[in-house]
């Protein structure tokens, strides 16, 4: 039988899925892809084929609401009548924290586990959510190998001094220090720089993924450097629903002047604020820009949005000492010509020359000229967790 490989994303009312068949030399190949959402509530499974293709479409809004348990074992039963042939190898999960200790694919054990668990402060919207999963599965089939990928790895070849915050070395030691996230993403992106531009494999390369979470990265030869994100996936860049960088001040101001509880003031920072609470209209791309020509609340948070990318490339730049390309991915990175074409507007002064054209048709190149080249390169996360999945249980077999 044919080895596959389960790759869960789990959210707080979703699940996200892909399985890829496992060659021995080969990348994993991909052959469904799926989601739940609205679990807990009305929740509904949409799965498609390689070709994307729909083979299945089924709401269970008139059954009793179920949560990720209940999900799991449903996807269980459709990979066993949908098998055809296949063998379910292991299950690889992405895990947004993985702290000071991994900063590598991991097999899940029970010390793992724990280990985990004891990060949630630091991702506290995140990683209890990844983690259920990992717990059930280990209840209901624990003899299924299971591998946790990390958001934070990737960064770990940062150099020290741009981990670091200027606070006591005592709270550096416990912990508090700048991890960044999106690495999955950003490890794809490296890993194929060098399919679009071989130059750019030793080069010095900012990865912009932009989407309801955003941040940047700066590459050198193929290795993080600095990013934008820092202690928690707050930082850096307005988001969706997140402020991005604040002066610390706020917090302080926001629970003794206006009387928020720490709970209150969280939920504010991670759910109320970035481009929903500047236009107070929505957190969606698509839809602001839609309504930016007539309400000015749409346009200052596209606004807001484009500036602070413009600032943080400019850190970023300053710490590669240079620019050789922009990579644009993520769903807005890969979808939404008019940001690209603000963001490279406004970094006209790194020699970008906007190519409207190529722009408008997705590129891949959206530059022209000289200077440094702009790419929209589309992420693959769930590819990353394939392939970390399978190199850790290699490691672990030998």
């Amino acid at each position: 039988m044919i080895p596959v490989l389960l790759v869960l994303n789990a959210g707080s009312s979703s699940l996200k899925f892909q399985v890829f068949e496992l060659g021995e030399t080969e990348d994993p190949h991909r052959v469904f892809r799926g989601l739940f959402e609205g679990l807990g509530s009305s929740p509904r499974l949409l799965i498609r084929d390689s070709t994307g293709s729909v083979v299945t479409d089924d709401a269970f809004g008139g059954e009793a609401a179920f949560g990720h348990e209940e999900a799991l074992l449903r996807l269980a039963a459709w990979l066993r009548e949908h098998s055809g042939g296949f063998h379910l190898a292991a299950v690889g999960h992405r895990v947004v924290h993985g702290g000071m200790a991994f900063c590598a694919p991991v097999r899940v054990d029970g010390d793992v586990l724990r280990a985990l668990e004891s990060l949630v402060p630091l991702a506290p919207l995140h990683q209890p959510h990844n983690l259920e999963p990992i717990r059930i599965l280990r209840r209901r089939f624990p003899d299924l190998p299971q591998v946790a990928c990390f958001d934070t790895a990737f960064h770990g070849s940062q150099p020290k001094i741009a981990q670091l915050y200027a606070l006591p070395h005592a709270m550096t030691e416990r912990g508090v220090r700048r991890y960044g996230f999106h690495g999955l993403s950003y490890a794809y992106i490296a890993s194929i720089l060098g399919e679009y531009d071989p130059a750019l494999v030793a080069g010095r390369v900012v990865v912009a993924h932009l989407g309801s979470g955003a941040s940047l990265c700066a590459l050198n030869q193929s290795m993080s450097v600095a990013t934008t994100m820092g202690f928690s996936a707050l930082d850096g860049l307005p988001m969706g629903t997140r402020c991005g960088s604040i002066d610390a001040g706020v917090v302080f101001y926001m629970l003794r002047e206006m009387n928020l509880g720490a709970a209150e003031a969280e939920r504010v920072l991670y759910t109320q604020s970035g481009l929903l609470g500047v236009s107070g209209l929505s957190n969606d791309m698509r839809k602001l820009r839609a309504l930016a020509a007539a309400d000015p609340n749409a346009r200052r948070a596209i606004d807001l949005f484009v500036y602070r990318i413009g600032r943080e490339l400019g850190s970023l730049v300053a710490a590669l000492g240079g620019i050789d390309a922009l990579v644009f991915t993520g769903g807005i990175g890969e979808n939404d010509a008019a940001t690209r074409s603000e963001v490279l507007r406004g970094a006209a002064w790194a020699g970008f020359a906007l190519d409207e054209a190529a722009n408008a048709s997705g590129g891949p190149c959206v530059t022209r000229g000289p200077g440094p080249a702009a790419w929209v390169i589309p992420t693959d996360e769930e590819l990353m967790i394939a392939r970390g999945t399978r190199e850790a249980l290699g490691q672990a077999q030998r």
